[in-house]
């Protein structure tokens, strides 16, 4: 099917064909003119391939540090010395730049996919490359490490989001282009300050049978926005624009220089969605080379290879305390007398049927009464809905509350890959029976065993974070705040100590520091690594 696909995309550009002429209904308009316009204008026909270089700036989607309006996701670096080359005729991209290694997944490339619980970026070198349906990522001149395949689905879609690819794509099988205009308002700050209301056009058009792709041409027959819609767990339909106005010519072919994206909807005064952030990357890349391209890197072997089962490994940990392991993120069961209570549930629903399998082997008939929320990073509460979908109750801080129950929580259409809550709601979706907000402390208990849950404060990292204990058996719950899948380093030196002096504040007696990144460790392993951050 990829070879077909890229094989359409050869073919099309070289014959150019058009697109069939049909009729037309009031407010649409016949996308092969402007198209056309387009093409002529930037000298599509003229480009095969591209290499562009630059500076730019990454932004950590989904990790915001509070809930507030009008605020671009939190910049963790700068990405310097970047370079993309992209092959539309190949279906390849490759990217290269530096960033500060330490302070972000090895995996993560910008914008969405940030993964807690993988590991660290070590070199300051950062290589990602797509070649037709495989994507892989490079941390220096480390093994090449496959992404995930619904993540290498955007990265692919990726290389078609801006004024060339886009016409290229237009042209294939199934795109069916469709046009419409409309007048766009007096925005400071969107496409530069529209001084006046100018009418635009956009085309939309479908990708890989499932994104639909719209460009918006503005009278000098330029591409300046892109818009797609593609999944995240967390949020479900996601929103991803491309923006420039800063179209330079390169010989006999124009290309945009300046460009900076949203990622999320940048809803300022949280009209539709609380969840406000947007400015996810973005820079200038002034070095642009038309045509200039290496020969596309070859899949790796142990790339066509990755597989990426959903493993849980079940550990108990005391009687009845379980650890649910075997991906990136932990979640932990706590079994009552007459129910179950989880901590955490990170990743997406796939992962948490997985989960929510086993504690049925472990605690048959028992219902999962609790799911307690550490805090609202997006890779820590992919799993909320499924946990609400079989009945349980969410526990989180205050400050989560709104943000949870109006952009997660909800029966909103999920239409790129609907899941269990949106095919089938409970009732309880639109009642509010489905969550308690805490500030202070909050104990789940019965006449077996009591579980403490604690505000954590204060913390730079996140609003509104929440752990977890059991006084009985001495064993501390928390994410983020510690984590033991790899050495600790010094950026995570204030959430440690937060944690620190919760458990001192509150007189906890903790003998184990369960995290959600990596194995459960000796309280006093903590406050050793505590002891040399702070010494270092």
């Amino acid at each position: 099917m990829v070879k077909r696909f890229f094989g359409a995309v050869i073919l099309l550009t070289v014959t150019g064909a058009q697109l069939p002429a049909q009729d037309f209904p009031p407010g649409y308009v016949d996308p092969a003119p402007l198209l056309a316009a387009v093409a002529e204008e930037i000298g599509e026909a003229n480009l095969r391939c591209l290499t562009y270089s630059g500076a730019g700036y990454d932004g950590a989607v989904g990790q915001t540090f509070e809930n507030a309006v009008n605020i671009d996701w939190p910049r963790i670096d700068q990405m310097s010395n970047y370079t993309r080359t992209i092959n539309w005729e190949t279906g390849t991209s490759k990217e290269t730049f530096t960033r500060q290694p330490g302070l972000n997944p090895a995996s993560w490339k910008y914008g969405i996919g940030w993964t807690g619980g993988t590991p660290t970026q070590q070199a300051a070198n950062q290589t990602h490359i797509v070649n037709g349906q495989y994507a892989w990522h490079i941390d220096g001149d480390g093994e090449a490490v496959a992404v995930p395949p619904e993540l290498a689905e955007v990265y692919q879609l990726d290389m078609w989001l801006n004024p060339h690819g886009f016409l290229k794509a237009a042209r294939l099988p199934g795109a069916n282009p469709v046009a419409f205009w409309r007048w766009e308002q007096i925005e400071k700050g969107r496409d530069g300050n529209v001084v006046n209301p100018e009418k635009m056009h956009v085309v939309a058009i479908t990708m890989f049978g499932k994104y639909q792709v719209d460009a918006t041409i503005n009278p000098q027959n330029q591409i300046q926005r892109i818009k797609t819609t593609v999944n995240i767990p967390t949020l479900g339909d996601f929103n991803i624009e491309h923006e420039s106005t800063n179209q330079l010519a390169f010989g006999d072919v124009k290309w945009p220089v300046n460009w900076h994206s949203h990622q999320g909807w940048d809803d300022n005064w949280q009209f539709y969605r609380r969840s406000t952030g947007h400015n996810a990357y973005g820079g200038n890349f002034p070095d642009v080379q038309p045509n200039v391209c290496d020969d596309p890197v070859p899949v790796p072997p142990s790339v066509q290879a990755a597989s990426f089962p959903i493993e849980v490994a079940v550990q108990e940990m005391a009687d009845g305390v379980y650890l649910l392991g075997g991906g990136p993120a932990n979640s932990y069961m706590v079994e009552f007398e007459d129910f179950v209570a989880v901590f955490e549930a990170p990743g997406n629903e796939a992962r948490s049927l997985a989960v929510i399998e086993e504690i049925g082997k472990v605690a048959p008939e028992k219902p999962i009464r609790w799911v307690i929320a550490s805090h609202p990073h997006f890779d820590h509460i992919g799993g909320l809905r499924t946990y609400l979908h079989i009945g349980s109750t969410i526990v989180t801080h205050l400050s989560n509350l709104d943000f949870l129950n109006h952009d997660v929580l909800s029966y909103e259409p999920r239409t790129v890959e609907p899941d269990i809550v949106s095919k089938w709601p409970p009732t309880e979706l639109a009642e509010g029976y489905n969550y308690e907000a805490i500030q202070e402390n909050y104990v789940i208990a019965d006449d077996s065993r009591i579980l403490r849950v604690y505000y954590v404060q204060p913390l730079q990292h996140v609003t509104g974070m929440l752990m977890a204990y059991l006084p009985a058996e001495g064993i501390a719950f928390q994410a983020d705040l510690f984590d033991t899948h790899e050495p600790p380093k010094r950026a995570q030196l204030p959430a440690m100590r937060s944690l620190y002096n919760q458990v001192e504040r509150m007189k906890l007696e903790v003998s184990t520091l369960a995290p959600v990144h990596g194995d459960p460790v000796p309280w006093s392993e903590f406050v050793g690594a505590l002891d040399q951050l702070e010494q270092d």
